[in-house]
């Protein structure tokens, strides 16, 4: 592990505005949360706060929030978002070096990838694959970077990255992530709505709901209990359907 708690600066909290509006955002704010494994799930619903958090942890840890691999110049002209600017991250021994231009990992950002991706192959970057973005679909183009940049220390931080992915192409996935922390002193932030990813064996779920953050078991989310009944009789959730 490389951070074992996230908080939030008390004097940066401003009441009523976003993001602490955010229930889930809310309750980081008042009390922290406790990071207890190398990989950690966040689920939750639309709108719960998932991309907000990993984007200041990013932000926190010294990823560009563009998305891509850690360890180079921080670059990006956004501006810090504010619970960016308020987050503090307790690091372990391990992270304490891995600051600054040592900041090394990976930032699989949903809403900027195409275009970090298609940079990053286009001017031949190592480790994003020997084919441009636009010569491949877009979940081999995930699978280039995630095969070729998911290896050494750092913190990996993936936003609904199986999105663009098959079924095996996710378990490619799931595969290289528990290779990664059982190779390096590696940590892995995932974000998503999948019963496939939060069945990462040993990993921590944090649900992020209306109520706040709270750790979760696999059977206890509700999507996986949606999934079992969808995929068990899927003709039921039409029977209504107009």
């Amino acid at each position: 592990m490389l951070i074992e708690r996230v908080r939030v600066k008390p004097p940066a909290v401003e009441e009523g505005q976003w993001p602490w509006t955010v229930p889930a955002i809310g309750d980081l704010a008042a009390q922290g949360v406790r990071l207890s494994s190398s990989i950690v799930v966040l689920v939750g619903a639309n709108g719960s706060g998932k991309s907000t958090l990993l984007e200041a942890i990013a932000e926190g840890y010294g990823l560009d929030v563009r998305g891509g691999h850690g360890g180079r110049k921080y670059a990006s002209t956004q501006k810090t978002s504010p619970l960016g600017e308020a987050i503090m991250l307790d690091r372990t021994r391990a992270g304490s070096g891995m600051t600054r231009r040592n900041a090394k990992g990976f930032y699989l950002r949903a809403e900027t990838a195409f275009g970090m991706l298609e940079y990053m192959t286009g001017a031949g970057i190592s480790g994003y694959g020997d084919k441009p973005s636009w010569e491949v679909s877009h979940g081999e183009s995930y699978l280039q970077a995630i095969l070729g940049r998911f290896d050494g220390p750092g913190l990996y931080l993936l936003d609904e990255a199986e999105g663009p992915l098959s079924f095996e192409s996710t378990l490619q996935l799931l595969y290289r992530i528990q290779d990664l922390v059982a190779e390096f002193p590696a940590q892995v932030i995932y974000a998503t709505h999948s019963p496939m990813v939060a069945a990462l064996p040993g990993a921590q779920i944090l649900e992020m709901t209306d109520e706040g953050i709270a750790e979760r078991r696999w059977a206890e989310l509700e999507s996986v209990g949606l999934w079992k009944r969808f995929l068990g009789r899927p003709e039921t959730f039409f029977d209504d359907a107009s």
